[in-house]
């Protein structure tokens, strides 16, 4: 359909219907402060047999029909209003639920944007109130996950102080989604429309495998969303699903008074390894396969774990520690621009580096004094890919030459000790 821009901010589409783009942005603007906005409840339920179990609370504008969510929370971002209007649609979504007398125990999905701060239980009377009565979780949507990695990784952390369940929306549909499951560690996953509503491909049964692989590791329950008939159900069932959503089931809607779940019991998740260590070396100090080496056989080493990511078809991420930025030459950052142009996160640490960087790479310094100057690390991370090279540098006498530089050292493809390692990075990106 095209259009025109008419005198005065108006706009004559194809159709003939005039539409005012003044108008329409006022509408933006109320909307962002959360007026208008009213939770519609879209079924959860439990696979085969159809029965509801919960519901998924969605932010609609009923009487802005021409206003949808992303472009909403989209112009929230753009006048950093994201915050205040997660919290509106959360509280609202809560409010709602227990005012229907939706029952105890219920699923009760709300979502929450990777770059709203974290509205928890000592903010909020509702999500304190929710989660006594519902099993609440927090379902963090697809937009821009990497984007705003600092945030999303304390909102993670935050939820689990909190003991708030979470879930990973849309998984699949990129791969940021992929790369953050072991970091997320989601205890819900929630299938990508596509892996069940498009014809089955390599591309859906890498993806697909990625899923259940983790599933298989942490114990995840799987949510398939967009079930709109018998064979999209089948192909949920396939990829493990136990609940799904659709309008197979029903559509979103305003929560009907005292609306019937049948009684559901959460699974028992497998417990998490510890992640929360100061540097990547904290991560592997006790290893008994600690061993030390000069600085050519580190190089080859990261060489080799950098090789094995650019010809991973799983796209791992990739994070380097590497002392200093000089370390960082022309070479190295060819080498590192080439698996920017394939991995969905490459991170380099270090200390001194210099303004003209490659804009693909997100480039991390700190303090020279850090911990983590006295570090080499490559860590690897994907769904079927996990490998680390973590080393420190040896104190004492200085070595003779650059080459002669001693480091104790592990390898390691354990994969709790890599998301370990690769989450001590990452809380780093600011």
């Amino acid at each position: 359909m095209t259009s025109d821009v008419e005198e005065g901010g108006s706009v004559v589409g194809g159709n003939g219907v005039q539409w005012d783009l003044d108008g329409e942005q006022s509408d933006l603007d109320d909307a962002v402060t959360g007026e208008g906005v009213a939770p519609f409840f879209q079924p959860i339920v439990s696979l085969p047999s159809g029965s509801t179990v919960g519901f998924e609370a969605l932010a609609r504008w009923p009487r802005q029909p021409h206003l949808g969510p992303q472009e909403v929370f989209a112009h929230a971002a753009a006048t950093r209003q994201v915050t205040e209007l997660d919290r509106v649609c959360i509280d609202r979504s809560i409010a709602a639920a227990l005012r229907g007398g939706l029952r105890e125990g219920a699923l009760l999905g709300v979502n929450s944007e990777p770059a709203s701060d974290y509205t928890g239980r000592a903010d909020s009377e509702f999500v304190r109130r929710g989660h006594e009565k519902f099993s609440l979780f927090f379902e963090l949507t697809e937009r821009n996950l990497l984007k705003h990695l600092p945030t999303l990784l304390r909102k993670v952390a935050a939820l689990r102080a909190d003991g708030i369940a979470i879930a990973l929306d849309d998984v699949g549909d990129n791969p940021e989604s992929l790369a953050l499951l072991d970091i997320v560690s989601p205890d819900v996953i929630k299938l990508a429309n596509k892996l069940i509503q498009d014809p089955a491909s390599a591309d859906t049964a890498k993806t697909g495998a990625a899923i259940m692989a983790h599933r298989e590791r942490r114990g995840a329950l799987i949510v398939a969303e967009g079930i709109e008939t018998d064979e999209h159900l089948e192909q949920a069932m396939a990829w493990g699903a136990t609940l799904g959503q659709g309008f197979l089931f029903g559509r979103p809607s305003p929560l009907l008074p005292y609306a019937p779940t049948n009684t559901w019991s959460s699974p028992a998740l497998r417990a998490r390894a510890r992640t929360s260590f100061h540097s990547p070396f904290d991560a592997v100090a006790g290893d008994p396969g600690m061993r030390t080496a000069r600085k050519p056989t580190l190089w080859a080493i990261s060489r080799y774990l950098e090789e094995q990511a650019l010809h991973s078809s799983d796209t791992p991420m990739v994070l380097t520690a590497l002392q200093n930025g000089a370390n960082f030459g022309l070479p190295t950052r060819r080498r590192y621009a080439a698996l920017a142009a394939t991995s969905p996160l490459v991170a380099v640490f270090g200390a001194n580096f210099t303004p003209d960087q490659p804009a693909e790479i997100r480039v991390v310094r700190h303090d020279a004094s850090d911990a983590l100057s006295s570090q080499w690390v490559v860590v690897t991370l994907g769904p079927h890919v996990a490998a680390a090279l973590v080393a420190r540098e040896r104190g004492g006498q200085a070595a003779a030459c650059d080459e002669d530089r001693e480091f104790d050292f592990v390898i390691t493809h354990d994969r709790a000790v890599v998301t370990a390692v690769a989450s001590s990075l990452l809380n780093r990106i600011r």
